[in-house]
C-alpha cells in the first residue's frame, strides 16, 4: 500500500482539479450537462484513480489504476483543447492547464515505469 497523499502527481493532479473546477464557471451554461460535466468527470478521475490504485493490494493493481488515471488525463487534455478551440476559455488559461496536465501526464509515465520494475 502507497500513501497516496505524498506522490507528488497526485498533488498536482488534486490542484489541477481545483483549477479545472474554477474554470468550469466561465463556460457557458448550456454546456452544462455536456461539456462541463465530461471535464469534471475526467479531471476528478485522475487523483481518484491514483487513490483508488494506492489503496489496492498489489503494484500490479496500483500500476492498473495508474493506467486508467492516465487515460483520464488525455481524455481532459482533448477536452481542454477543445474548449480553447470553440473559443470558450481563454486560450492562455487552457495552455498553462494543459502544461500542468502535460507534467502529471509525465510523472505518471515515469512512476508507472518505475513500479512496473
Amino acid at each position: 500500500m502507497h500513501n497516496f497523499e505524498k506522490l507528488l502527481f497526485w498533488q498536482k493532479s488534486m490542484e489541477l482539479a481545483k483549477e479545472v473546477y474554477t474554470i468550469c464557471v466561465d463556460l457557458p451554461k448550456d454546456e452544462k450537462f455536456g461539456l462541463i460535466s465530461q471535464i469534471k468527470r475526467s479531471v476528478v478521475s485522475i487523483p481518484s484513480n491514483i487513490s483508488e490504485g494506492a489503496g489496492r493490494n498489489n503494484d500490479r493493481e496500483f500500476y492498473h489504476f495508474l493506467g486508467i488515471a492516465n487515460a483520464s488525463s488525455f481524455e481532459l487534455q482533448t477536452q481542454l483543447i477543445l474548449t480553447r478551440e470553440l473559443g470558450l476559455l481563454n486560450a492562455e488559461k487552457v495552455n498553462s492547464l494543459l502544461s500542468n496536465l502535460n507534467e502529471i501526464q509525465r510523472m505518471l509515465f515515469t512512476f508507472k515505469s518505475n513500479l512496473k520494475k
